[in-house]
């Protein structure tokens, strides 16, 4: 086999299953003692990628195509969003599909009499015990599963190459191609961006109300994906009106667009520069998003967010935004001292604008207000029929109206809170 005369998929992660097989595939009539107990190490790994990202099927391929499509070379790239492109890389993409063929077409029925392991049967016709994975979502786990089924089936090294380019065009490649959402994490090799797997499956239309609040940011978002001048955006206002809601709607509806999230907690500020580098050159749009910002007086971070959103030497990618949530609408606590006619510092005005000059980073702000007893009453009928809860309007809102006295006011987040304790009720009574 000849996976050492790979060209452009030639450092893949994760590869030693792929390296231990080629070796099985050259050695196991040799007599070699290692070769048996390689075989049933390889076995387990494989198992253990069906556990631990829910793959089916034959186990060999799964593993195959997963490594093709996370791996990030210079073809695979240039190929993410946007689809075939031209050039002298794709003869050399064609001759590493050509050795990949030789992958996905080996018979192991010889390897499998001579070392003894009629088990591995089972590694190529695979049933999984649960459908949860720890690595991707159902939609895309099941996509790869697909993929590999369609490699295996190729007639080509071509044919081979224009399914993989076709999937990196609908789905991107690697980590930031196959994930909606992220957080920094700091493990040993620096800042890095990781995937988070289990992001709410949320949509726009689940905000019952809010529509002049949700159609500016459809249209802000809407023009950044579409690649036209779009601006950092403030969604601010009352704790639990659906600004958190909104943000993760957005990442589920524009995924398919290329669109992804990177969420960033206020005391990873300076690991922005590190997180703009990794993402500047990618073909996707990436929203930073920074949930509940604000600062108190003593805190300082905020010179150093302000410099970085925009004023700083290096232009801003035109593939990153900013997108913040705050309950406050100048995000830094002001003072009745900071009011005209009570400020008692020289160039108090210069103190205020420093404030102030950080929301007016923001180019689009977004107010969302907390509903009055008419609109939180027609958000709880909305959601009641949503869930399927079966109860007289008059006592499902009268209910409703008790609930919101002692848990929080009336908000969209308190409607919700209500619906789930009759929910969770149901069949306890």
């Amino acid at each position: 086999m000849r996976e050492e005369e790979l060209i452009v998929y030639k450092e893949l992660e994760d590869g030693q299953i792929l390296r231990d097989m080629v070796w099985l595939m050259e050695h196991y009539r040799s007599g070699d003692g290692r070769a048996r107990p390689l075989f049933f190490e390889c076995m387990h790994g494989l198992l253990e990628r069906a556990a631990t990202h829910g793959f089916q099927g034959n186990l060999w391929h799964c593993y195959l195509a997963d490594l093709l499509v996370n791996n990030e070379n210079s073809y695979s790239l240039a190929c993410e969003i946007r689809g075939e492109v031209p050039g002298s890389i794709n003869q050399l993409v064609l001759h590493d599909m050509a050795v990949f063929k030789e992958f996905f077409e080996y018979d192991h029925t010889e390897m499998m009499e001579v070392l003894k392991a009629p088990e591995f049967y089972f590694v190529l016709h695979y049933e999984r015990a649960q459908q949860a994975s720890r690595v991707y979502s159902t939609r895309i786990r099941d996509r790869i599963c697909e993929l590999a089924g369609q490699l295996a089936e190729t007639a080509s090294a071509a044919e081979m190459k224009s399914v993989l380019t076709e999937f990196y065009s609908a789905y991107g490649v690697g980590r930031l191609g196959l994930h909606k959402a992220f957080r920094v994490e700091h493990p040993e090799a620096g800042v890095q961006i990781m995937p988070i797997r289990n992001i709410s499956h949320v949509q726009l239309d689940d905000l019952i109300g809010y529509e002049i609040p949700k159609k500016k940011l459809i249209e802000n978002t809407e023009a950044f994906v579409a690649g036209r001048k779009a601006n950092n955006c403030l969604l601010f206002g009352d704790a639990g009106t659906g600004k958190s809601t909104s943000i993760k709607a957005i990442a589920n509806e524009y995924y398919d667009r290329g669109l992804r999230i990177i969420e960033l907690y206020k005391h990873q500020f300076h690991d922005l520069n590190d997180v703009v580098a990794q993402i500047k050159n990618r073909n996707y749009k990436f929203i930073i998003y920074m949930d509940d910002l604000s600062f108190e007086e003593f805190e300082t971070e905020y010179k150093y967010l302000k410099a970085v959103i925009e004023g700083g030497l290096e232009k801003k990618p035109d593939n990153v935004l900013i997108y913040a949530t705050s309950n406050r609408r100048h995000l830094i606590r002001e003072n009745f001292s900071d009011k005209e006619g009570r400020r008692d510092q020289m160039h108090s005005s210069d103190t205020v604008q420093e404030k102030l000059s950080l929301v007016y980073r923001f180019g689009v702000t977004i107010f969302f207000c907390g509903p009055d007893k008419k609109q939180f009453e027609e958000i709880v009928r909305g959601l009641a029929v949503r869930y399927g809860v079966v109860m007289e309007e008059e006592k499902l809102l009268a209910e409703a109206g008790k609930w919101e006295l002692s848990h929080g006011g009336l908000s969209g987040r308190t409607a919700q809170q209500f619906i789930d304790y009759l929910r969770g009720r149901e069949g306890s009574d």
